[in-house]
């Protein structure tokens, strides 16, 4: 995959994965759109990266979704990243919670995707990044929609890249670890989460090898523990390694 001369537009741009997406994609030599739902975060994430274009949208409305569209018909490059978690018994969430979470990590990636391949089929060369998770691959008991939309969406992933294989969009599939970012604040053990910017790194690597499935940090690990044994991969999950 060619690392520069595109357009790039990172849904939850603004903070933690996405941003140090948006910085190693601009480094490159990229046009650069954040797009999220806080216009003062976007602003102030644009600032650190000259020429860099924001775009206040909520992701889950359609309306959004179309204006985003418009607004952009260069864009090559379509980062899904913007995502949430709630952390608690299934049973004491809400309708709005679940709507919440399936359609912020499932829905509204699939649906932004549809509403800009027209666009990406038309380019030369581009690229569908879903940041998906390393949950994907052996859920973690407190987070069952999380880790379910997540799994769909890893799935989601694979599927696409087989329909689009005779175009010029490539899909790629980001498997972040517990990554040190608001969402996983006071979760987890602090030795074993790995920085926004770490993750980057790795995923700018395989990004330009066209390696399709990007497991960072200890994904890698998760996953070939649960190829060895199931059980084990989710005795160590469930006891929240």
């Amino acid at each position: 995959m060619t690392p520069n001369n595109h357009t790039v537009l990172i849904t939850g741009g603004a903070t933690g994965i996405g941003f140090a997406l948006a910085k190693k994609f601009h480094a490159a030599g990229n046009r650069v759109i954040l797009a999220g739902r806080r216009e003062d975060v976007l602003r102030q994430a644009a600032a650190q990266l000259s020429g860099c274009l924001i775009a206040v949208a909520d992701v889950s409305q359609e309306t959004d979704r179309a204006r985003l569209v418009r607004e952009f018909p260069d864009v090559s490059i379509l980062v899904n990243n913007a995502g949430v978690q709630f952390t608690q018994p299934f049973a004491t969430q809400t309708a709005d919670d679940i709507a919440q979470e399936i359609n912020i990590n499932l829905t509204a990636p699939a649906q932004l995707t549809l509403a800009f391949l027209p666009i990406l089929t038309a380019q030369r060369e581009a690229a569908v990044v879903n940041v998906s998770s390393g949950l994907a691959i052996v859920p973690k008991e407190t987070c069952a929609l999380y880790c379910a939309s997540k799994a769909a969406l890893h799935s989601f992933s694979q599927t696409l890249r087989w329909q689009l294989e005779s175009t010029p969009v490539r899909v790629f599939e980001l498997m972040p670890p517990m990554v040190a970012t608001p969402m996983s604040q006071g979760k987890g053990h602090a030795h074993l989460k790995i920085s926004p910017d770490e993750l980057a790194d790795e995923f700018w690597r395989d990004f330009q090898r066209n390696r399709y499935e990007i497991m960072g940090g200890k994904t890698k690990l998760l996953y070939w523990l649960n190829r060895l044994s199931n059980t084990l991969a989710q005795r160590v999950m469930r006891k929240g390694l």
